[in-house]
């Protein structure tokens, strides 16, 4: 980071219309990553330039069509991000983008500083590689809808994560932020959203991030939907699901290099992985498929 900023974002903290939430390089005191959030209701519309960025449109919630340029495409979207694996849109840098949702909803635009111009796209849901990592109690679900061996982007690298209640993800803890034999240099955005308990009251959750002596950060917060947790560097997870309330984050990532998803794991914790040869995966996984859920 150029400067030294609080890497937890509340919900609305950075809001700049149209954007509920808005990270840039700017703000986040880096180069590449960012991402918005717009919450349209019915029949609302945002028109924006993407300027250097290549961005993706996400629905959280709710359908809505997106042009760019003189070109148009619906997305169907989903009722929450726990119902389904929702379809999404690519859109270029220096271009014109208008997102209208006819039953209003909510809409990730994660991005990142782009060199070139890829076309306008499609990313069709039944294409999304749905991939169910760790065992027990760190079991997720993590879906690889813009990662580099899913979705062609310039710098831009996004995925899903969904972990039931009462476990953990992002775990071991990690990092990636710099470039050397398995590992890449990308800056880090966490974006969460808690389902709600069955009365309907709001959940929460936890998210850590450790460093080094010689680039400290040290966060272990509360995170509740619509908060953000910057990473620039430094060990991050686990990403904790308190019991009763699962989990959802949008993990958006970008950096100088080569578009490469390489991380390496805290050697103190990084054993961890070998207690889980003989435990199964959650059986509660996958919380979501592209088949839309009957309740969420």
């Amino acid at each position: 980071m150029r400067a030294r900023v609080n890497p937890l974002m509340r919900r609305g903290s950075t809001a700049v219309k149209p954007f509920e939430m808005v990270v840039t390089p700017e703000n986040a005191g880096w180069h590449y990553s960012s991402l918005r959030v717009l919450d349209l209701a019915i029949g609302a519309r945002a028109r924006f330039y993407t300027g250097p960025d290549e961005m993706l449109v996400l629905p959280l919630s709710g359908s809505c069509d997106v042009t760019c340029d003189d070109e148009r495409m619906t997305l169907t979207g989903r009722r929450s991000v726990f119902s389904r694996v929702t379809d999404f849109a690519y859109v270029p840098r220096d271009s014109t983008v208008t997102v209208r949702a006819p039953n209003g909803g909510r809409f990730a635009l994660p991005a990142a500083r782009a060199s070139r111009q890829l076309p306008f796209r499609y990313g069709p849901a039944e294409d999304v590689a749905v991939e169910l990592r760790g065992a027990g109690q760190a079991s997720r679900q993590v879906n690889n809808f813009c990662t580099p061996e899913a979705f062609e982007a310039d710098r831009l690298i996004a995925c899903e994560v969904l972990t039931p209640a009462g476990n953990w993800s992002s775990y071991p803890p990690h990092k990636h932020d710099e470039v050397g034999d398995g590992e890449s240099s990308l800056e880090e955005i966490y974006y969460f959203e808690v389902a709600p308990s069955p009365a309907g009251t709001a959940g929460h959750a936890f998210q850590r991030v450790y460093g080094h002596p010689d680039r400290p950060i040290d966060v272990c917060a509360e995170v509740r939907s619509g908060d953000v947790v910057l990473i620039p560097y430094g060990w991050h997870g686990p990403s904790m699901a308190a019991p009763g309330y699962d989990l959802y984050y949008l993990n958006v990532m970008a950096g100088p290099g080569d578009r490469e998803w390489l991380v390496r794991d805290d050697p103190a914790h990084g054993w961890v992985r070998t207690s889980w040869v003989d435990t199964p995966i959650d059986e509660r996984l996958p919380l979501s498929t592209v088949k839309e859920r009957t309740r969420s």
